[in-house]
């Protein structure tokens, strides 16, 4: 029988974070490379990619996107109102909400991203070759679990109190990060 495994100390937990955060950074750094090649092709950067991306199987406000993404509804609205004004996106009547309209790709942002697609795929197959199909998918399933995680304890929820922030807004052991728009040309090429 196992002896049991003692819980980490707070020490080892906050290097856990740490190192998490440091290569989710990296990670991200290098998804955003490979989202700007693979999307300049086709006209398009990896923020237009990526807002586009999610607004193809349905029209969303750009709150909306702004959410699912996990970036500032402010960096949505740049980049809509430019994929907008080059005739990629349209904005359409909201029903569920006048103010807020809908983002909508157009036919012509719709060949946009379909023009990145044998990219995507080449890169997934050789990533796939790489890490082989069940690592591939687990972490994938980590990733998820992760972000799930950081949601819960992140957002408030029924009976929960907003989360204590440092007095610049940041949390203090990512210091030096600028988490008000790390994410705002994120790559689309995971989804």
């Amino acid at each position: 029988m196992p002896e049991p495994v003692p819980p980490l100390s707070l020490r080892e937990r906050q290097d856990l974070l740490s190192g998490t955060a440091l290569g989710v950074f990296h990670l991200n750094g290098q998804f955003l490379a490979l989202s700007e090649e693979l999307a300049r092709p086709a006209g398009l950067t990896a923020a237009w990619w990526q807002v586009l991306g999610a607004v193809l199987h349905e029209p969303l406000p750009v709150a909306g996107i702004a959410r699912a993404m996990g970036i500032t509804r402010q960096s949505v609205q740049r980049v809509a109102d430019l994929l907008v004004a080059k005739g990629l996106a349209a904005y359409a009547p909201n029903p569920a909400h006048r103010r807020a309209k809908l983002l909508r790709p157009t036919e012509e942002g719709r060949a946009a991203v379909a023009r990145i697609d044998p990219g995507h795929a080449d890169l997934a197959t050789r990533l796939a070759a790489e890490l082989g199909d069940e690592a591939f998918a687990e972490t994938t399933r980590a990733l998820q679990r992760l972000s799930a995680a950081l949601t819960a304890i992140i957002e408030p929820g029924p009976g929960r109190a907003e989360p204590e922030s440092s007095p610049t807004g940041t949390n203090p052991s990512l210091a030096g990060t600028d988490s008000s728009h790390a994410g705002t040309d994120s790559s689309p090429v995971g989804a």
